[in-house]
């Protein structure tokens, strides 16, 4: 047991100006420190989602190829004809006529303009008057390019060339599967077919097939690439080709999520697109980028990709059109964007944040406000965010945010009418749909309960009305919320508020913290026991062996409670309570390695947890002994958690010690994050470039690299950023704080300089 002795240091009486006077030269410190080494916020590219379906029949929307032409008009070619998307519509026009409507297979646009389209009965051109079929050809055209003179049309084993009006045909020996056709460099043309690929010129022809010269003779397009390499792409991966020579393969080794490549294409920038079965993989020359899931693409069946004039890429897919576009932006621009989303669907009364749900998947035109088990910890790290915001803008608005965020936590505790009891969430009386109803629970089913978890406990009413019937509050609050309350009171207290406000911070705080402590450290719910997970006390911790997971961090939790509680009040009540625990019932221990590295307890929700109790104790603590064992406790947590590469970890961290580490990670996240706050699912379980594995976590499936934040679902720092499937089906959408507190942090501390 290590024992910190009741030196001076300890016993000294409060001094609370003294004490703020000192933090507040820390925390200018820390800043001055961080400021030097911030990184400054340039505009970067930012992408972004949207989606052109056809039409609501599936025909339409089984799209083949498509193209855009030189007044940026994108034409598709689907399994019910050609469709044209007149530049800055949404609305696509059916071009052939009803009798001519059928599988269209390919669609190509020549130097002076003219859509050329391969269909199931024939070549299709565009005139004023709409598309017109050409009389020569009646069969199915799969495949055709333009060249610089001519048009090239494969089908039926002929090749037909267009030019001048005129156009020839010629019967060749090649596998009458074509899939893609393009101009050699060297003069010739490339086919490629489902039995390998040719390389045909007016004095014959060369047949490229497995073993040593393709991955696979399944082909389906062909392109080249900035260096005038030639990929092809098929079953099995891609083949790189320049000349006659072999360079190298792509396969989900090298990064492709699936072996099935439907296409390949060069944007104007030079990244190499490819479409496979499981979304588009981006080649920047030494590592694949991932677009799927429909916050990226209507359907991740990719069948064809075309780039417009304005860098937009469109691709056809089997299920619709998505268009990835993009925008330069800042930073800070993107946090003024999440904040009003956040604002506009994201708070309900009394002003709590959290999710909304969505009454058609993705449709935030439609929305519903829900309420959460943990409505009181995120409307506290929305209070914190805001509090940052504040200190580093003095914008009144961010002010008033963050008064109303603390009224409405207020009011989780007056609501239950007790000296410190504080509710879960409230929602109106009027809601007839809740999180966990009030239930009865039968003696069978008790019994289930307890044997699958010894710590559970037998509520049935969880919810209250309030004294006035305005309003239901939910009961048996965890742990979480109340380190949730505790860190956003404590920025609000040191960073927004003051005279009045902050003695009414001061005495809300203290009443909770008296609560927990007069109880014996649980939080005692209206039946007079610790709610299930409101446990802080040494005999449940340090004795009882089923909370043995929960020792290190709920002690360090309750001593960041009791130390707030002393710094905001300098009452010596409060210090007494702190030592006595670190003491006499060995915390100091407790806290040392706070969080476990056993994989079957580990949970990021306690790092999050973590990362909320730590800084009251690293920055309100002036006793040596104690900063080094807080320093020992906040290296072990970051030692793993800095592996989420999570920029409110390494920020967090950073103002603990004075110095953020990953810095660069951390705003590339920040850049990286999608603007679709949509909980779309995202599965990575299907994925052939990674591997399937149960770690950090042995519970869920997670993958066994972490995926940059655009190549999974949008989560908060709770959540486990590994697991392999993440997300909801577009039902709800994230409220946007998970990102925007690191943001305002990252600036509060001089880890971000405002742009220029």
């Amino acid at each position: 047991m290590v024992v910190l002795s009741k030196d001076k240091v300890f016993n000294k009486p409060p001094y609370p100006l003294g004490i703020l006077f000192l933090s507040l030269l820390w925390l200018l410190s820390v800043s001055a420190v961080c400021l030097g080494a911030g990184l400054p916020d340039t505009p970067f590219i930012q992408e972004y989602h949207e989606s052109y379906p056809i039409t609501s029949e599936s025909a339409a929307n089984d799209v083949r190829a498509i193209v855009s032409d030189s007044t940026g008009n994108i034409w598709a070619a689907t399994k019910a004809g050609i469709y044209r998307l007149n530049k800055g519509e949404k609305q696509w026009i059916p071009v052939m006529k009803e009798a001519d409507a059928g599988p269209a297979y390919d669609i190509a646009v020549d130097n002076k303009g003219t859509i050329w389209a391969g269909a199931w009965n024939g070549l299709y051109k565009s005139t004023k008057s709409g598309l017109k079929k050409l009389a020569e050809i009646d069969h199915p055209i799969p495949a055709l390019c333009a060249t610089d003179n001519e048009i090239i049309a494969l089908g039926k084993g002929h090749i037909y060339r267009l030019a001048n009006g005129k156009s020839t045909s010629k019967e060749v020996p090649y596998s009458k599967s074509f899939r893609a056709v393009l101009p050699a460099k060297k003069g010739g043309l490339w086919i490629a077919t489902g039995f390998g690929l040719y390389h045909h010129t007016d004095k014959g022809h060369k047949l490229y097939q497995p073993e040593s010269q393709l991955i696979s003779p399944n082909l389906y397009d062909i392109a080249y690439a900035k260096d005038d390499s030639l990929w092809i792409g098929g079953l099995g991966g891609i083949t790189v080709y320049k000349g006659t020579r072999r360079l190298s393969t792509f396969t989900p080794k090298q990064g492709l999520p699936s072996v099935s490549v439907r296409c390949v294409e060069q944007e104007p920038d030079g990244l190499m697109w490819v479409g496979t079965e499981l979304g588009i993989a981006r080649y920047d020359g030494r590592n694949f980028s991932i677009r799927h899931s429909k916050r990226w693409l209507v359907n991740d069946d990719v069948r064809d990709i075309a780039f417009d004039s304005e860098g937009t890429a469109w691709i056809a897919t089997a299920h619709g059109v998505s268009a990835i576009k993009r925008k330069s932006m800042t930073l800070l621009e993107k946090a003024d964007y999440f904040l009003e989303v956040c604002l506009a669907r994201h708070v309900r009364e009394p002003y709590l944040v959290e999710r909304c749900l969505l009454g058609v998947p993705g449709d935030t035109s439609i929305f519903k406000p829900r309420d959460d088990d943990n409505d009181g910890q995120y409307t506290a790290m929305y209070l914190a965010m805001e509090s940052y915001r504040y200190a580093v803008t003095k914008d009144p608005r961010a002010k008033a945010n963050a008064k109303k965020a603390f009224e409405a936590l207020r009011f989780l505790q007056t609501v239950t009418r007790t000296p410190g009891f504080v509710a879960r969430t409230v929602i109106p009386s009027t809601w007839t749909r809740m999180a966990d109803p009030n239930r009865k629970i039968s003696d069978r089913q008790w019994a289930d309960m307890y044997v699958d978890n010894p710590c559970e406990k037998r509520v049935e009413t969880r919810w209250r009305p309030s004294k006035d019937g305005k309003w239901l509050w939910k009961g048996d609050t965890s742990s979480d919320e109340i380190t949730g309350h505790m860190f956003g009171y404590l920025f609000y207290f040191d960073l927004v508020a003051d005279g009045a406000e902050r003695k009414r911070v001061c005495k809300h705080i203290l009443k909770i913290v008296d609560y927990i402590i007069d109880g014996g450290y649980v939080l005692k719910d209206l039946d007079g026991t610790h709610t299930k997970w409101g446990v802080w006390s040494p005999q449940k911790l340090n004795h009882d062996p089923d909370w043995r997971a929960e020792r290190g961090v709920n002690s360090v939790e309750i001593l960041s409670f009791l130390k707030l509680a002393y710094h905001v009040s300098g009452h010596q009540r409060y210090q007494k309570e702190y030592l006595n625990l670190l003491n006499e019932h060995n915390y100091a221990d407790n806290v040392k390695h706070a969080n476990t590295r056993n994989p079957a307890w580990r949970t990021h929700i306690n790092d999050e947890l973590l990362a909320l109790a730590y800084p009251c104790l690293l920055l309100h603590e002036d006793n040596p002994k104690l900063k080094r064992l807080y320093h020992e406790s906040l290296d072990h947590w970051y030692a793993t958690a800095k592996a989420d590469c999570s920029p409110f970890y390494n920020f967090i961290y950073g103002a603990c010690v004075g110095k953020a580490p990953q810095l660069q990670i951390s705003v590339k996240y920040l850049r990286d994050s999608s603007l679709d706050l949509v909980r779309w699912t995202v599965d990575n379980s299907k994925r052939e470039d990674l591997q399937i594995v149960r770690t950090p976590e042995v519970e869920v499936l997670q993958t066994n690299r972490l995926l940059p934040p655009d190549e999974r679902g949008v989560i908060r720092w709770d959540e486990n950023p590994f697991r392999a499937v993440q997300g909801d089906g577009g039902h709800t959408e994230s409220d946007g704080v998970w990102w925007l507190l690191p943001y305002w942090a990252g600036r509060h501390y001089g880890y971000i300089h405002p742009p220029q």
